[in-house]
């Protein structure tokens, strides 16, 4: 039987409308709305890079140019309609995906248990108890609150305190939630301070937890390969994706489908069986320009968005400056369903400047006069949004496009 073709056009489309990019970035992004932008995404990567503002609020910005950062705190402390643990990174969360992550803890004990020995000094084990009965008695700490009679290194993680390790391994294993933050450092409380109630109590059985896990990843996608199930939430075990994929092909819950790439190769994925007709009823992306956090969960999967858009991206943080091709911290630019560039800019915020050092477009791309309005539009925004009053071009700024 021959697979259904889902062309190019339509998979960029039906992807980016799942990613709440194809309409317009307009409407609420306070309260009951931010949620459930939130909700539609799946979840939102923390970052503590500030190069204009946090990734976390770019995403949200990007999305709802009305968002601005002090609404997301109330989600997390005072709603608690979020919560924040590990997809594939940090992450704040729905917290009606909390009981899932049960099993995950699971698997992240047994993990630490085999490996943590060999990663940190000892001694960080018989702080598990005591520091438990710290937060019950006397509420949230911070790392900084605790064993303050303790060796700090300057080191990185492998230089963890004891206490600094026991507060890390009992929050990788449910023990501890991070309850709010204070600047950018966590403050754990018992996880049942956090999470509320019912879904702290809830218990889920493990095929119930893969069903979700698989089914939402997919509906989250639109289309994606079993890695790409698995990667998205990372909430279940490869082995456990590739079963349900089997299975629910079987039941005729998926199908298998042919996803063009941007460079016209073909690659088989699942997807729901009326995948075409999703994809063609999805609205026709915002010729809109917005730039993206390198974190945003459209490019989260580098491969992927490679694959999608011919977009070839990485992040340069941890390359010495002499070696980077681009920049420290450049975001993707989109227009439509196209990458269409990269932008090297910085929040100055003691000048008050958003200063561009550069921007490259992508194979293909001119800055047209059109163009240049709408890029000039949207760093208008984004400087506004960053805290800075004013736009400012460094010489030079209109860079060649470079092959990744």
């Amino acid at each position: 039987m021959t697979m259904p073709v889902l062309l190019n056009p339509l998979a960029r489309r039906l992807f980016l409308d799942r990613h709440a990019l194809a309409e317009a970035p307009t409407g609420a992004a306070t309260g009951a709305e931010l949620a459930a932008l939130i909700r539609r995404i799946g979840f939102v990567q923390i970052d503590s890079i500030a190069t204009v503002e946090r990734a976390h609020h770019m995403i949200l910005f990007a999305r709802r140019q009305s968002y601005r950062p002090r609404a997301l705190k109330p989600l997390l402390e005072r709603d608690r309609s979020l919560w924040e643990h590990w997809t594939h990174d940090a992450s704040m969360l729905p917290v009606e995906t909390f009981p899932y992550w049960r099993h995950r803890f699971d698997r992240n004990a047994e993990k630490l248990r085999a490996n943590w020995q060999k990663w940190f000094p000892d001694g960080y084990e018989a702080r598990f108890d005591e520091i438990l009965n710290h937060v019950a008695r006397h509420g949230p700490v911070t790392s900084s609150d605790i064993g303050r009679e303790e060796v700090r290194s300057r080191g990185g993680w492998w230089d963890w305190h004891p206490s600094k390790t026991a507060l890390e391994w009992l929050w990788w294993t449910g023990k501890l939630s991070v309850t709010r933050r204070e600047g950018f450092q966590k403050v754990y409380d018992l996880t049942e301070h956090v999470v509320p109630a019912p879904l702290h109590a809830d218990r889920i059985p493990f095929a119930a937890m893969v069903d979700w896990a698989c089914a939402s990843a997919l509906d989250h996608l639109g289309f994606a390969s079993v890695r790409e199930l698995q990667a998205y939430w990372n909430a279940a075990p490869p082995e456990a994706v590739k079963a349900w994929s089997i299975a629910a092909l079987a039941r005729g819950e998926i199908l298998e489908i042919l996803v063009e790439g941007a460079d016209g190769t073909r690659r088989r994925a699942f997807a729901r069986p009326d995948v075409l007709d999703r994809a063609d009823a999805a609205p026709d992306p915002s010729q809109r320009l917005r730039v993206l956090s390198p974190f945003d969960p459209a490019l989260r999967d580098r491969a992927r968005a490679e694959f999608l858009f011919g977009f070839r991206y990485r992040i340069e943080v941890f390359v010495p400056e002499a070696k980077r091709r681009w920049g420290y911290y450049v975001f993707p630019v989109l227009e439509g369903d196209r990458l269409v560039g990269r932008l090297d800019a910085k929040a100055v915020r003691t000048e008050s400047v958003l200063r561009v050092r550069a921007f490259w477009p992508e194979a293909g791309i001119r800055l047209t006069k059109a163009r240049a309005a709408k890029l000039d539009a949207e760093l208008q925004r984004l400087a506004r949004f960053s805290g800075c009053d004013r736009l400012e071009f460094l010489p030079g700024w209109q860079r060649d496009h470079i092959t990744p």
